[in-house]
């Protein structure tokens, strides 16, 4: 019996939509009858272009879609490397570079765009860059090492995340757009005017209306002038275009398949070219001759493809062109019919010049209808406007009050069960309350992340209908949010832990109450987190006053306030570090770590360095970690405002200050923003006027860029507003939830923590600053203060029945000239006392 030869499927290209055909062709079971080939030209796999400008803050694998560099299923071979030169329809077969041949019986273009790079003279000079993959990224930050100065020629969507990339990279940027207003596709002239107002704020400069004449170069071929129509040139190092995108339809041309007379591969609805085997998906395809640049239209076009293949009829019928995105910290959408050209069609505009918020509702003439909408600074509706808008439904009596900031008002809607949520992954609201009623999963919100917050509510509601409740209790021995918690504590004024539990909870307690109880202590009291009846409240960490490492070891991490530090006491960190055969290490918020420090030995090295006048870094407690810094006004001749010194006084004014999460902090001098203010929970960014606060940022697996408080405040008003933002987060936090989780928890975002922090609105302002300056007036150094208690001294021992024994199941290697941690050997339980020859 002869056997049945299975069938080879080629796919040209392994960015986001060909990953998103592979993964829904394994999924569907098209591998049950196809073999799968994937041939991409880059050396990675499937990355995640939308999020590129965070490559600089998160890494290359933060950002891959496939990071063992494989697919689990056997019969998907992932080619890296290798470029497709040819395609032989007749014959059905491709030709690699390499000379080799694939024989296809089906093949999928998925080869997407290329960056537009316009005929200006001088394009080819050294340091003159597109915006398009991480090798481009890669290539920009070497050459920002060396520039001062860049501009980006496109002040569209990819101009301005390569204008974010500039000045993430510390590069004076310029963004050079021919069109009057950036953004010009997807917003209107307020719109723009708003968005253009934002980023002139943080340093960039903005020109509209410009048109690139030319780049001038030095005798050496390298950039340094940039040449505008009827305007002076701008001074450059070098330049990025960021002006669009084309079609890389270059093999299909030459394979003779029809394309769009604006370039694309040409395809009708179900996908397939001209070729009956051959078809085209995302920005490489043209459907009935339309191009569509976004994400969301390629992954429908990957998922219909697979269902032709698997013998359905689905087709492509159009996209949602709709767009969220934060640019340069800014939220900004488009959805719908955005610049209103429905006949007859009415505008609805909301505008807070002094917030930068500008929005703006599109509806049908009879005002039953809403057909789009802009929003500029305040994006948080998008999750319920953007599905209004594809679903059709009635809009309320009074619409207005869809973009109204949600204090003076707000609709709270039902939305329809049909009504997609997720456009990028076509997620109806039936779609995710299903999923919650099987314990199932759908794609929403893991692309854009643009409808998390509807997800989310829906998920609630539905449990809520069931009747369900939707537990919020810190745990199951308090039946209270920890902001509940707080608010008892303080009212009451326990200062004990079973005083607390007693009344309040119920139990003995656990590893979640007891740490945020502690937590809840310190912020009120600011007691000695090894007090009596703190003590047995703390994690590992927090009870030995250093951070646990993995083979049993701690590590000691004096404060070095605003990254600045005498050399006498470089050497004293220099000589313990000898003495106690430690191993040293800089950190990115410009402190000196030590690791390797035995248990037994914390309170000698503590000694050393509190005699040298050091202190507690607390980069074991969930409290103010850094306040970094740049140089500022004081050495730097970009500098407007002396950073350091603010940096140390704000790292002094609020250092053991214990909250729900860690904090961190940074003040630069200038727009520059050397000090990488804008990705703190607090950071500072200098003007010519003052300073601009900015609040609920982070870096991290998942960075959030800090928000724009307030702008050009004198050093009081900064302090006094810092002063009541930060005791107001530690007041109404969750437990373990960072400014940037607790902002996006916030009813009305930030514009009501502005109400609450500027504008005073609920009266507490001078509640929360005499808050703060009760815990600057009983701050004290924890390493001190244990080192002169004998009962808090007496617990930093291995071995309680010989008490200058070291544990012997600590062991280390060397590794460039330093100690570094080896396994820990034994089952001794990290960070306890136990005794010698004791049962484990």
């Amino acid at each position: 019996m002869a056997q049945h030869l299975r069938k080879q499927l080629v796919v040209v290209g392994h960015g986001m939509v060909g990953h998103r055909f592979v993964e829904s062709a394994i999924s569907r079971g098209l591998t049950e009858t196809y073999d799968i080939t994937v041939v991409g030209e880059e050396r990675r796999p499937a990355y995640d272009r939308v999020a590129l400008t965070s490559y600089f803050e998160v890494g290359a694998d933060a950002l891959s879609l496939l990071p063992g560099g494989r697919y689990d299923d056997p019969r998907v071979t992932l080619r890296l490397g290798s470029e497709v030169v040819a395609v032989s329809p007749r014959q059905r077969i491709v030709t690699l570079a390499s000379g080799e041949d694939l024989h296809y019986d089906e093949l999928v273009l998925a080869t997407g765009a290329a960056p537009f790079v316009p005929p200006v003279p001088g394009a080819d000079l050294a340091n003159v860059f597109v915006y398009r993959t991480i090798e481009d990224l890669d290539a920009i930050r070497d050459a920002s090492r060396k520039g001062r100065v860049g501009a980006v020629i496109g002040g569209g969507l990819l101009g301005l995340e390569a204008a974010n990339a500039l000045h993430q990279l510390g590069v004076e940027t310029h963004v050079v757009e021919l069109a009057p207003r950036l953004m010009a596709v997807q917003i209107d002239d307020l719109g723009g005017k708003t968005l253009s107002q934002h980023i002139n704020r943080l340093g960039l400069t903005i020109h509209t209306g410009a048109m690139t004449e030319a780049i001038l170069g030095d005798r050496k071929g390298r950039v340094d002038r940039l040449a505008l129509k009827d305007r002076n040139p701008l001074e450059v190092d070098l330049v990025v275009f960021s002006a669009g995108i084309r079609p890389r339809d270059a093999l299909a041309r030459a394979a003779g398949l029809d394309v769009a007379d604006r370039g694309g591969v040409l395809v009708d609805g179900s996908l397939q070219t001209s070729e009956e085997h051959i078809w085209a998906i995302g920005e490489c395809a043209a459907v009935d001759g339309r191009m569509y640049g976004l994400v969301a239209p390629g992954y429908d076009m990957a998922e219909i493809v697979v269902d032709r293949l698997l013998g359905g009829g689905a087709s492509f019928t159009g996209a949602d062109m709709s767009t969220k995105l934060k640019l340069l910290g800014v939220d900004v959408a488009s959805f719908g019919d955005a610049h209103g050209e429905t006949e007859g069609a009415l505008e609805l505009t909301y505008q807070d010049a002094v917030s930068g918020i500008y929005k703006k509702l599109v509806i049908s003439e009879d005002g039953k209808r809403l057909l789009g909408g802009v929003l500029v600074g305040d994006a948080a509706a998008y999750g319920l406007l953007r599905p209004m808008v594809s679903s059709g439904m009635e809009l309320p009596d009074n619409p207005e009050e869809l973009i109204l900031p949600s204090a003076r008002g707000g609709a709270d809607m039902e939305l329809p069960d049909d009504m997609q949520v997720c456009s990028c992954n076509d997620v109806t609201k039936a779609d995710i309350k299903q999923a919650a009623a099987d314990g199932t999963t759908t794609r929403a919100g893991s692309t854009c992340g643009s409808c998390r917050t509807v997800v989310k509510k829906i998920v609630e509601d539905y449990f809520a209908s069931q009747g369900v409740v939707v537990d919020r209790s810190l745990c199951e021995h308090f039946r209270m949010t920890r902001q509940e918690l707080f608010d008892v504590v303080a009212v009451h004024g326990y200062s004990r832990f079973d005083d607390i539990v007693e009344a309040h909870g119920s139990g003995r307690g656990c590893d979640i109450c007891k740490p945020a109880v502690a937590s809840i202590l310190a912020s009120l009291l600011n007691q000695h987190v090894l007090a009596p009846g703190n003590r047995q409240l703390q994690d590992t960490n927090d009870a030995y006053l250093g951070n646990l490492q993995k083979n049993g070891t701690y590590s000691v991490v004096p404060r070095i306030p605003g990254g600045e530090i005498t050399p006498d006491k470089l050497i004293v960190i220099g000589q313990v570090a000898q003495d106690f055969g430690l191993y040293t290490k800089i950190t990115g918020g410009q402190r000196i770590d030590l690791f390797g420090a035995r248990m037994e030995d914390l309170p000698a090295i503590w000694k050393r360095l509190v005699d040298a006048g050091m202190e507690s870094g607390h980069a074991y407690g969930k409290s103010l970690r850094t306040v970094k810094s740049c140089v500022g006004s004081t050495w730097c001749r970009y500098g407007v405002q002396d950073s350091v010194g603010l940096a140390i006084e704000l790292e002094l004014r609020y250092r053991g200050l214990r909250s729900p999460h860690k904090l961190k902090g940074g003040v630069s001098g200038c727009a520059r923003e050397c000090a990488e203010a804008r990705s703190k929970d607090f950071g500072i960014i200098a003007t010519e006027k003052g300073w601009n606060l900015y609040v609920c940022g982070n870096g991290g697996a998942i960075p959030a860029h800090a928000q724009l408080l307030a702008g050009d405040l004198s050093k009081d008003d900064l302090v006094r507003y810092l002063d009541r933002f930060l005791m107001y987060y530690i007041r109404t936090a969750d437990r373990l939830q960072r400014t940037s989780y607790w902002l996006d928890a916030v009813d009305g975002g930030l514009d009501r923590v502005r109400e609450i922090v500027i504008d005073d609105a609920l009266g507490l302002g001078a509640e929360l600053e005499a808050a703060m300056e009760r815990h600057v007036a009983s701050y004290f150094d924890e390493w001190r203060a244990t080192i002169e208690d004998p009962e808090k001294l007496a617990r930093f021992v291995s071995f309680v029945n010989a008490p200058g024994t070291p544990d012997p199941n600590i062991t280390f290697r060397e590794e460039r000239g330093q100690i570094q941690a080896g396994t820990l050997d034994g089952p001794v339980a990290l960070g306890s006392t136990i005794a010698v020859g004791a049962p484990r």
